[in-house]
Formats: structure tokens, sequence, C-alpha cells
């Protein structure tokens, strides 16, 4: 499987600590990144300036579940977590 086209969930539930382009100190858990547009798709796929912590998020079915809003519920308490 790969990651859902449209879901968004890993741009909005997890906190980010590196800069981003729009969000220069990073973003809270919880909050929609600005580079996530109104289809829930990142402006910064392929970009350089994408954080190498954007990067790395990848698809893991048990984290995203089945769908979006399984998976910002996952996100977020692992997030809560940690």
């Amino acid at each position: 499987m790969s990651c859902r086209a449209g879901c968004g969930a890993c741009c909005i539930a997890p906190s980010i600590s590196s800069p981003i382009p729009g969000m220069p100190q990073g973003k809270p858990a919880g909050t929609r990144c600005v580079q996530l547009d109104e289809h829930n798709l990142c402006r910064l796929f392929g970009d350089p300036r994408r954080p190498l912590v954007c990067h790395r998020f990848d698809y893991d079915p048990d984290l995203c579940g089945a769908n979006r809003s399984e998976a910002l519920e996952n996100i977020a308490i692992l997030e809560a977590s940690t």
C-alpha cells in the first residue's frame, strides 16, 4: 500500500520542530502546515526546502489506519506519548 493522496494527516497531527518555509519555528501538533494545499497535498513535495523529517515520514499501515480519520487519531496518540 502507499500514502493516501489527499490525506494530509502527517502534515496536521504531529509537531514539527524543523523550520518549514512559511513556518520558521516549525509547527505544533494539530496545526495544519501552511504548505498543505486545499487538496491536502504538500506544496513542497520533491522540493529541497522540504524538511528532512517530512521527507522521512512514510506510509505505515498500522499508523495510517484504514482512513484519514484513523491516521489523524493514531498520529495524535503517538505525538501525545512522545
